[in-house]
């Protein structure tokens, strides 16, 4: 029981250190830590309370104005996916999902980190950013990944540093919230899970609100190279914890 609170506060520590300072990735980062050692539905399930906890102290935190015109198709999409993310969850083999996740972000990523000049994406307006909400939304349903594929097609949009922070934060904290009401309507959250959800409440909050403070000093480029780097990083530890699981397998 030891070794289980350890690794429920070194991943919720790491992981909420991120996201104050990049404005996501809680889930991404604390799974990479948790799947080690948690059953998949528990890591889901505590990665998706852990990010919500995060996305609020950092709201109240980093304040930027947004523009709702960008943000109202991210948020209508995410409406539509997370139901499903939710209904998906219980039937999701996570193996595959982190496995496909991961390569994605580790092929990716790094291709646009070398293109410094990669040309900004135009097409689909505003029916491409609610199908980027929708794959974000369903993915918060699943266990609190709502803003990797949408931080991802924000860097491709060419977004500026404070319109990208603004779109994924007020996007991930309405995603989230709303995801974890769901589950908690819908009984999936055991009493014996409420503990477990306080630490990761207690641990989350001071790494959040430093990760928010170096946020404020950083510049456009290096916020990109930061975004990426950890979306990379992110990925590889996915692949990590799901290839052996998939060797094991065959």
């Amino acid at each position: 029981m030891q070794a289980l609170y350890v690794s429920v506060i070194a991943g919720a520590v790491l992981a909420g250190f991120v996201q104050g300072l990049s404005g996501f990735a809680f889930g991404l980062v604390a799974m990479s830590v948790w799947a080690w050692t948690l059953e998949p539905q528990l890591a889901a399930l505590l990665a998706l309370f852990g990010a919500l906890t995060g996305q609020v102290i950092a709201a109240l935190t980093v304040r930027r104005a947004f523009d709702k015109r960008i943000l109202w198709p991210f948020v209508l999409g995410g409406l539509v996916g997370v139901p499903f993310g939710v209904w998906l969850l219980p039937h999701l083999d996570l193996v595959v999902f982190k496995l496909c996740l991961g390569v994605l972000l580790v092929l990716w990523c790094p291709a646009m980190l070398m293109s410094q000049h990669l040309p900004k994406i135009a097409f689909g307006g505003r029916m491409a950013d609610g199908v980027a909400g929708a794959i974000g939304g369903a993915m918060a349903g699943i266990g609190g990944f709502s803003g990797t594929i949408p931080t991802l097609w924000c860097t491709l949009r060419g977004f500026q540093r404070d319109t990208q922070r603004a779109v994924i934060q007020n996007f991930n904290l309405s995603m989230l919230a709303v995801a974890f009401a769901v589950h908690l309507a819908s009984g999936s959250i055991a009493r014996s899970t409420v503990p477990l959800l306080v630490l990761v409440a207690l641990a989350v909050a001071v790494p959040v609100l430093l990760g928010a403070r170096l946020y404020i000093g950083i510049s456009e480029a290096a916020f990109r190279k930061l975004v990426l780097g950890l979306l990379t990083a992110s990925g590889v530890a996915m692949l990590a914890s799901a290839v052996p699981a998939m060797l094991q397998r065959g």
